[in-house]
C-alpha cells in the first residue's frame, strides 16, 4: 500500500504517455502543433512543468492541500544528480504514509460533515420519508403499478446529481431510458426502487454508505458523496 504511494510520479508519467498515444493515433497533425509555452525554453522545460502539474493534481485528489515545492524540487534534483538522499527508504515510506493518511482522514471529516448536515436538515421536511437504513426519498409523482422485487430487472429514466447540483449522469440527456437487474446497482437504488410502483417518480437522497462509499466513482463522484437521484420507474422486467 505504502510502496504504491511512492509510485505517484511513475503513474503520472504512464498516464501522460498513454494519453499522448491515444491522441496521436486519430490525428497525425498533433506532432506539428507547438507545445512549448512562451515561458519555457525547451520541450524538456514544458514536460518538467507538466510532470509537476500531474503529480500535484494526483496528490490533491488524495486529499493533500499543500506541499513544500522547494523540497519536492530538491529531492528530484538530488536523485537525478546522484546526490545522497536526505531520507532513508523506511523514513521515506513513513513520511508519505503519515501525510497521506492524515489528508485522507481530514477529507473524510469534511465530506461526511457536509453530507450529514444536509441529510439532517433534509430529514425534517414534511415531504421527506426516511427508511431504517438512512435512505431518504420524496414522492414527486405517485402511481398504482406493481413494485419490483430485488431479483427483478427494471427500466427507468433517471438523473443523478451531487449536493452542489452538479449532474454526473442522466438518461434524460442521453434520450433513452436504461434497463438493468436491480441487484446489480448501488444499495440505495436497490432499496429505493423496491418502494416505487411502476409509473411513479421518486427523488432519492442517498447517504454515501448506500452509494459509492469511501471510494467514490470515477472523476465525477468524490468519496463520501451524498447522491441525489430523480428516478422514474417505467417498467418491471426486461
Amino acid at each position: 500500500m505504502i510502496k504504491s504511494l511512492l509510485l505517484i510520479s511513475l503513474l503520472a508519467l504512464s498516464s501522460l504517455s498513454i494519453s499522448a498515444q491515444q491522441k496521436d493515433k486519430p490525428k497525425q497533425q498533433v506532432s506539428k502543433q507547438k507545445t512549448i509555452s512562451p515561458m519555457f525554453e525547451s520541450k524538456l522545460d514544458s514536460a518538467s512543468y507538466a510532470f509537476g502539474l500531474s503529480m500535484a493534481r494526483d496528490l490533491q485528489k488524495r486529499g493533500l492541500k499543500q506541499l513544500n515545492g522547494k523540497l519536492v524540487a530538491q529531492a528530484i534534483d538530488d536523485l537525478f544528480a546522484g546526490r545522497p538522499s536526505q531520507l532513508n527508504e523506511a523514513d521515506e515510506y513513513h513520511a508519505i504514509s503519515e501525510v497521506l493518511t492524515a489528508a485522507a482522514e481530514n477529507a473524510k471529516k469534511e465530506a461526511t460533515a457536509k453530507g450529514d448536515a444536509f441529510l439532517a436538515t433534509n430529514k425534517t421536511k414534511s415531504t421527506i420519508h426516511t427508511t431504517a437504513s438512512g435512505l431518504q426519498y420524496e414522492i414527486i409523482k405517485d402511481a398504482n403499478g406493481a413494485k419490483p422485487l430485488a431479483t427483478d430487472s427494471v427500466t427507468v429514466h433517471y438523473k443523478g446529481a451531487l449536493l452542489d447540483g452538479k449532474v454526473f449522469d442522466s438518461s434524460y440527456d442521453r434520450g433513452e431510458p436504461i434497463s438493468f437487474p436491480l441487484n446489480r446497482v448501488i444499495q440505495g437504488w436497490q432499496e429505493g426502487l423496491q418502494l416505487m410502483p411502476v409509473g411513479s417518480h421518486y427523488r432519492f437522497y442517498i447517504p454515501y454508505q448506500l452509494g459509492y462509499g469511501e471510494s467514490g466513482a470515477g472523476a465525477d463522484i468524490p468519496p463520501y458523496s451524498v447522491l441525489i437521484f430523480d428516478v422514474e420507474l417505467l417498467k418491471i422486467g426486461s
